[in-house]
């Protein structure tokens, strides 16, 4: 179907070039405290994972700034709330514990990448730890940290993420229900799914 597909590194490297000592040299293998300061203020990251069969998954998860908690230099711990009981990141990880995560920062063009390994936990003390708004978290995702590094700004810059939104550009983005309707996952109206969405999250947010 295409005539020209790279099947190589060497191909690659060809065509993109070679990275810079500095970019090279960027990666560590624990959270230092500028890390850990970065984590501090992330109120959303996404999870990338995927099982022993090679099915990938990337997960969006958010909450106040500071909710993935830094237990050491070499630990993370990321508290699972209530959501669609889906646990497509948490069965990946049963079969295959790599896991990537990237912090974002609303208003901070550069982002913040760890990679490592997980494991599920549902110890109390730890649960309580961190708990929202009195509600504990069912289980307590375990980072065990390999990689780390800063990323750099340019596709926050080019995408535009953090400028004034674009009215015109979200004013057409389908919601949820029209989704669902137009995937005849659902009988109810687009109206009636959105609305009872929204219910829904009210009811159960934490």
């Amino acid at each position: 179907m295409y005539q020209e597909v790279i099947t190589s590194e060497e191909e690659l490297r060809v065509i993109i070039g070679t990275p810079s000592q500095r970019v090279m040299e960027k990666s560590i293998d624990y959270i230092d405290d500028n890390s850990k300061h970065f984590i501090s203020k992330s109120p959303f990251i996404c999870i990338a994972s995927s099982d022993g069969q090679g099915k990938h998954d990337v997960s969006p998860k958010g909450d106040p700034a500071g909710f993935v908690k830094v237990l050491d230099k070499n630990t993370l711990a990321i508290p699972d709330r209530l959501g669609n009981k889906r646990m497509d990141t948490f069965s990946n990880l049963l079969k295959n514990p790599g896991i990537g995560l990237i912090f974002f920062i609303p208003g901070i063009r550069e982002t913040l990448r760890v990679n490592g390994r997980a494991e599920i936990v549902a110890d109390q003390a730890l649960r309580e730890e961190l708990a929202h708004q009195g509600k504990l978290p069912q289980l307590v995702l375990i980072i065990h940290v390999e990689e780390v590094f800063i990323h750099c700004a340019k596709c926050i810059m080019r995408s535009k993420l953090w400028g004034e939104i674009d009215q015109d550009q979200i004013a057409d983005v389908p919601s949820l229900g029209k989704f669902f309707k137009d995937m005849g996952k659902t009988e109810a109206s687009v109206e009636e799914f959105d609305a009872n969405l929204e219910e829904i999250y009210k009811d159960t947010m934490y």
